[in-house]
């Protein structure tokens, strides 16, 4: 029997919605994959019996997903929420650039032909991480997301069990509603936003909430706002 190369996988998006119930917040990506006849070493003909779909026996899927940030049109207030991002408006055009938002690995069982694949991408509400300024500075729309794939896939070649290497430009994108990224966030931190302090300037917080007799942080910060015209 002549040998076989690995079945051709094709990737797409095919939804994305919150995790729930969750500890953390993460989002659930509902990948589409098709496996289609490879082509054995040396010749033109597909492996496989009459056209039949081929059996992947297990992928091994590592996922990084990219937020195009240039696949999108950005009104004045968008630009204003994503200066510290990107700059000021006039430096957009050489500033303006993809930003890395996760990697994740997700192992898929066997099938034949066709699969959906879940994908859970943990998310972060972490304000130093770049990622995240950016959901949060967008208004409304939609997030434009590249999905890049590599990884190994597990096939029989003749009853033995192979692997081969995901090729490297296996890919797919896909246009989020921030909505999705917005109930997430509010379900897990309703009506609040989370920012890291260095110790230091939290004492000192701290000791202007208790030296004003303030009830909460909020009121603290609220107080040097007021005071700084802010």
């Amino acid at each position: 029997m002549a040998p076989t190369s690995a079945p051709a996988l094709r990737i797409e998006v095919r939804g994305v919605e919150p995790v729930a119930p969750a500890v953390v917040p993460a989002l659930c990506f509902s990948l589409g994959v098709h496996a289609s006849p490879g082509s054995a070493p040396g010749t033109a003909a597909p492996h496989g019996h009459d056209g039949e779909p081929p059996e992947v026996r297990a992928l091994t899927l590592t996922t990084q997903v990219r937020i195009d940030a240039t696949a999108r049109a950005y009104d004045e207030d968008a630009r204003l929420r994503l200066k510290e991002l990107f700059g000021p408006s006039e430096t957009w055009d050489r500033n303006l650039s993809s930003l890395l938002w996760t990697q994740t690995v997700t192992h898929v069982p066997a099938f034949t032909g066709s699969t959906i694949a879940p994908v859970t991408v943990p998310c972060t509400y972490d304000f130093d991480v770049a990622a995240t300024k950016y959901l949060h500075g967008l208004p409304d729309g939609e997030v434009p997301l590249r999905l890049l794939f590599t990884g190994t896939v597990f096939y029989l070649d003749d009853g033995r069990l192979q692997a081969a290497c995901l090729p490297w430009d296996t890919e797919a994108g896909f246009r989020m509603p921030v909505s999705v990224w917005k109930e997430l966030m509010d379900r897990h931190f309703p009506r609040t936003a989370w920012i890291r302090l260095e110790r230091d300037t939290f004492d000192r917080l701290y000791a202007h909430r208790t030296r004003h007799t303030l009830p909460g942080w909020d009121d603290a910060v609220r107080s040097l706002l007021e005071t700084s015209g802010g």
